[in-house]
């Protein structure tokens, strides 16, 4: 965080030195009435004007510039800001200060002789309410930042930070735009995107991996603190004229609601017996913000059926990440591989419902070897949404006012219920099994004798269709009935067998959880076989609510 921060800061000040110098210079070469001339021409400047100053054609010139006289102040820059760097920063590092660590302070803090090089700049048009401009900015630094550090066991360290290496886009905001100049009234800035952050920690005069656990403790430290101070969708916020811009500053705009089902074909990391796989979910990397899943034991096909909620803070940039790990006790978990899902691709109030391949690394573009893939079902929930839906993980879901009052174990009086209540998703599931397509074959000549099982995972509770003779298109048209207790955490497993003499054979199974059926009441879908090389099945599910409450 010190360095980055640092550098954002720096060049901030160091952009404000460069307006300064250039004036300064100007004022020795132009005449005042010309100076006078220039200032009038911006300030009669309109947005329009501003908008054509910001034509890709300028793009070359602006970075040329720009590069050229930040290396030109870079020393003054360094010398200015290190103070105010160093005062700004300190409060940060004690934030996310490492539980190992008393204390954690600069002893020493320069930027260094190498400046910072722009490499790339796009701008973004927000209409009529702002501009956005990225920078994509390259740091080869040789900063000397020399980390004071206590361990609770008393030790003294002085941690040097060095070799550092930094590539990211930063982006500024400028909003809103105004007829006055200079034509916005704030901008916001913020690190839009981290392609590359190395550095090395090092003891002064000593080896820091003598100390168990401080490196990797400082490295999230710093990692951290980068993340929750500086990474888009955070943004600070620098007021230009006079104005409330508190409309500019963070703030969350949804939950989203993600139901981990299951994982199927991970990679068996271990010599004797299978991988023991468990999930790690997040759309911020912070300690803090990730959800981690069970550890289910021994098993490449993995079920969990676990739900998840995350605050959502801009919708059209933020991702959910999904981390699979074996879990190797007390050994660091093993990456089994990951996978990424745009929340701008969901329908606020839509289940969605998918399944995503999983990859060695998020940042490669290819990755041709079959790692497995994770099934999850996500739900979007604006605030604020109209439409009248409500999202069913909320505690008041289909709830009438006498519910309420129940749960909140009062009434008007006051005198009534000494408990408090939580509403459980209790109701009739009704399962239509109408048909399949496309089986499989299993036997010799080339046919199937199908039938299916559904079962609830909670209770066991299962029914079974009845056989259909060789036939790999079969139509059953069948319905069951399941009463379910707890909706919104079970599932429906529907598994197709080939139905022989001496006893059955496996031919796939698709797995459904209720959110869906519970939020739009009935819906018919076609799902494809999981396990199998072919096949589909018809279905047509419809729920009927009975809300319960359970003593909490």
């Amino acid at each position: 965080m010190s360095f980055v921060a640092g550098l954002v800061i720096g060049v901030l000040v160091g952009i404000g030195l460069i307006v300064l110098f250039v004036k300064s210079e100007n004022a020795r070469s132009v005449r005042r009435s010309a100076l006078a001339t220039t200032i009038a021409a911006f300030a009669r400047m309109t947005v329009e004007d501003s908008k054509k100053l910001l034509a890709p054609e300028h793009y070359p010139s602006w970075l040329n510039w720009l590069n050229a006289h930040l290396t030109k102040i870079w020393p003054y820059v360094d010398e200015a800001a290190s103070d105010l760097i160093k005062a700004n920063v300190e409060p940060i590092l004690e934030q996310y200060r490492p539980i190992v660590l008393s204390s954690l302070s600069f002893s020493k803090f320069t930027l260094g002789t190498v400046a910072p090089q722009f490499t790339g700049v796009s701008i973004i048009e927000g209409g009529d309410e702002g501009i956005t401009m990225e920078l994509e900015m390259n740091w080869d630094g040789n900063p000397s930042i020399i980390l004071d550090i206590k361990t609770r066991l008393g030790v003294g360290l002085p941690v040097q930070v060095k070799n550092i290496a930094f590539t990211g886009v930063f982006r500024l905001i400028f909003k809103p735009l105004v007829p006055e100049f200079p034509c916005f009234g704030a901008v916001s800035f913020s690190l839009r995107h981290k392609k590359q952050m190395d550095f090395t920690l090092k003891v002064v005069g000593g080896d820091i991996s003598a100390i168990p656990g401080v490196a990797d403790a400082l490295e999230t430290t710093i990692r951290d603190a980068v993340e929750d101070s500086i990474t888009w969708p955070v943004r600070k916020v620098i007021p230009i004229l006079p104005g409330d811009y508190s409309d500019l500053e963070l703030k969350p705009v949804g939950t989203l609601e993600v139901k981990l089902v299951q994982a199927q074909g991970l990679t068996n990391k271990d010599l004797i017996g299978k991988s023991d796989p468990f999930a790690e979910l997040y759309i911020r990397p912070l300690r803090n913000k990730m959800k981690t899943s069970k550890v289910i034991n021994n098993d490449l096909n993995p079920i969990w059926n676990e739900h998840f909620e995350f605050v959502v803070e801009d919708v059209s940039t933020q991702h959910l990440t999904v981390k699979i790990y074996d879990d190797e006790g007390l050994q660091a978990a093993e990456l089994l591989g990951c996978a990424q899902v745009q929340l701008s691709q969901l329908e606020p109030g839509k289940v969605k419902d998918v399944w995503i391949k999983l990859v060695k690394d998020l940042e490669l573009q290819r990755d041709n070897k079959d790692r497995g893939k994770v099934h999850l079902e996500l739900l979007y929930c604006p605030y604020g949404m109209e439409n009248g839906f409500t999202n069913p993980f909320t505690s008041n879901f289909t709830m009438t006012s006498l519910e309420k009052v129940l749960k909140s174990g009062e009434t008007e009086n006051g005198d009534l219920g000494n408990k408090k209540r939580t509403v459980i998703i209790r109701g009739v599931l009704s399962v239509t099994v109408i048909s399949a397509e496309d089986l499989p074959p299993t036997d010799l000549l080339g046919k199937a004798d199908p039938f299916v099982v559904l079962t609830m995972k909670k209770t066991g509770m299962k029914n079974s269709t009845r056989v259909v003779n060789e036939n790999l298109n079969p139509v059953w048209n069948q319905t069951f009935d399941f009463v379910v207790e707890d909706g919104l955490h079970d599932m429906l497993m529907v598994e197709v067998y080939d139905h022989d003499t001496f006893g059955k054979d496996y031919m796939g199974r698709c797995i459904l959880t209720l959110t869906r059926v519970i939020l739009e009441g009935e819906y018919k879908d076609c799902f494809p076989l999981d396990g199998a090389k072919s096949g589909k099945l018809n279905l047509n599910l419809k729920w009927m609510p009975q809300p319960i409450y359970r003593d909490s």
